[in-house]
């Protein structure tokens, strides 16, 4: 309801506003949406019904049919929504827009979810920032600011009559049948309130810990907003706003920056339609990853070996979320030390994750690979023991979301497989209670390298000979 910029323009025109949501997941072109999505997505539904005073109109099908089935009903006189920044979205989206208009009708769509429109963005030669510190530091900080907010409607007044067609939450059938779709709610109030009091919390308890405390996956340092900006429940407008009435720090100006990372990968994927399938950086194509589905599957469910990648893992599986930090450390596992193609854990993320954002998953995915925008280099691989020790200092993340591990001295916490025989049999660490690890880290490492090397030459050599 707050800063909802369809809303408020569908309002203004003083006649009653029939709110609606159409569900086209899977309708020609349109994406599924993963599991932890779509249970976040009937929540937010339930919420918003509510706060629409029980006037929230739901459809299942085409958004161009559901559109012709309205216009028999109701005289219409203009639709609004907000803007989505997706492939697929837009192309579906212009469709709809253009058909309205030749149907006489008044359309307009509006910017919800972003503080910069891509298309605004551009080098001084006109194209698109393929780099993020001149994106966000020469254009977006030197471009037009963000809008104010807009503030909830104080009155509004709805269509109340039934529409054919329509259907209820349930039938859209968006929560899974397994009991998970349940359980990962839990400490979760997916209501725009919800975001408000996450909100509230981050600034008493995060914010002016930010920049350090961010890494710390053992720590509250976090806002975990993620979620309530993909569906909207708060806005980036609203952050930024908000982030005036505090000291401009270095916190503040870091997450600033971070909301900054979130419009980079809006950006991208407007520019670069294909940034979810393909190598962003074209001398990836070709690269040989080492297919394992036995070594994803492991990784998926927590029993890598790897102590802080299970917790991770464990972490996105029971609460729809994994620390941001954590997320990298996983990420360079499974892409360099298991050498399994990135995509094959976006679409992990994508299926799990309840901020499973396509922009930012895919860039972030990439990055970590290597492969992206303004990317770690392949050979940056990070250390998972290093990463625990330093960002779980005491191990109480790890011992959180890996219960076989909890009565482990520190000492063995973090490379199990280097204690003691006696030690690793007193704990389970011999495969008995915890896995040994798949791979050992150091040779992998090494191969790592070693085949990013190999293609390397094998692109030199193919250059050569063409020429």
């Amino acid at each position: 309801m707050t800063d909802n910029p369809a809303l408020c323009a569908a309002l203004d025109h003083n006649v009653p506003v029939l709110p609606i949501f159409i569900d086209d997941q899977g309708v020609g072109d349109q994406p599924q949406n993963g599991g932890a999505s779509n249970v976040w997505l009937h929540h937010s539904l339930a919420a918003l019904h509510q706060d629409l005073q029980d006037r929230l109109v739901l459809f299942k099908g085409a958004a161009r049919d559901v559109f012709e089935q309205l216009a028999d009903q109701f005289e219409i006189t203009a639709v609004h929504w907000n803007r989505m920044y997706e492939p697929a979205p837009i192309a579906r989206d212009k469709a709809l827009k253009q058909w309205l208009t030749d149907q006489n009708i008044e359309v307009e769509s509006h910017n919800g979810s972003l503080l910069f429109e891509p298309w605004t963005i551009e080098k001084k030669d006109g194209g698109p920032y393929k780099v993020f510190t001149p994106f966000y530091r020469k254009g977006c900080l030197n471009a037009e600011p963000p809008r104010t907010p807009l503030k909830a409607p104080d009155k509004a007044s709805y269509v109340g009559k039934k529409v054919d067609g329509a259907v209820g939450l349930d039938d859209l059938k968006l929560l899974p049948k397994l009991k998970w779709g349940a359980t990962i709610c839990e400490g979760w109030d997916i209501s725009e309130a919800g975001a408000r009091a996450r909100w509230d919390r981050f600034v008493e308890d995060g914010l002016y810990n930010y920049k350090k405390g961010r890494d710390r996956p053992d720590k509250q340092f976090v806002s975990r907003l993620s979620p309530y900006l993909h569906y909207g429940q708060i806005s980036p407008h609203q952050l930024w706003a908000a982030l005036d009435h505090y000291d401009q720090d270095q916190n503040v100006a870091h997450f600033r920056s971070e909301l900054g990372w979130r419009e980079f990968s809006a950006y991208l994927l407007y520019h670069f339609p294909t940034l979810p399938e393909q190598n962003f950086q074209p001398q990836f194509e070709g690269f040989t990853w080492s297919k394992n589905e036995e070594f994803v599957r492991r990784w998926q469910k927590g029993q890598t070996g790897v102590p802080i990648v299970d917790a991770g893992m464990r972490e996105l599986w029971t609460t729809g979320y994994m620390h941001n930090r954590v997320r990298m450390i996983v990420a360079s596992y499974l892409t360099k030390n298991l050498r399994q193609d990135w995509r094959d854990g976006l679409a992990w993320f994508e299926d799990t994750l309840f901020d499973a954002d396509l922009a930012s998953n895919s860039a972030s995915w990439q990055w970590v690979a290597g492969t992206g925008a303004d990317a770690a280099p392949y050979f940056r691989i990070f250390n998972p023991v290093l990463q625990g020790e330093k960002f779980d200092p005491e191990g109480d993340y790890i011992r959180a979301h890996v219960p076989e591990l909890r009565d482990v001295p520190k000492s063995y916490l973090y490379a199990p497989w280097d204690a003691p025989k006696d030690m690793r049999e007193k704990y389970g660490l011999d495969g008995s209670n915890y896995p040994e690890p798949m791979v050992d880290l150091k040779q992998s490492r090494k191969d790592a390298l070693a085949a990013y090397e190999h293609h390397k030459e094998a692109r030199a050599e193919s250059k050569e000979s063409e020429i």
